[in-house]
């Protein structure tokens, strides 16, 4: 019975370490381009703005895949 949730435990131990990683980063304040990226979508209007950070997000999500898998 315990061996099935020793996958679990071990993947909520990385995500909370990729979580502390983040924060430490956020805390820095490293002045990070991301959401700043050629790409980014951004329309204002007078009363109205939208904002989609298109490569921002396929950068994070293949960063999160690449250290997804070399931790598995």
């Amino acid at each position: 019975m315990g061996s099935q949730f020793h996958g679990i435990g071990k993947n909520l131990i990385i995500i909370g370490l990729l979580l502390v990683v983040v924060g430490i980063i956020f805390t820095l304040d490293l002045n990070l381009p991301l959401g700043r990226l050629p790409g980014d979508i951004k329309i204002e209007w007078e009363n109205f703005s939208f904002y989609f950070p298109i490569t921002t997000s396929i950068i994070l999500s293949v960063i999160l895949s690449i250290l997804l898998k070399l931790f598995k």
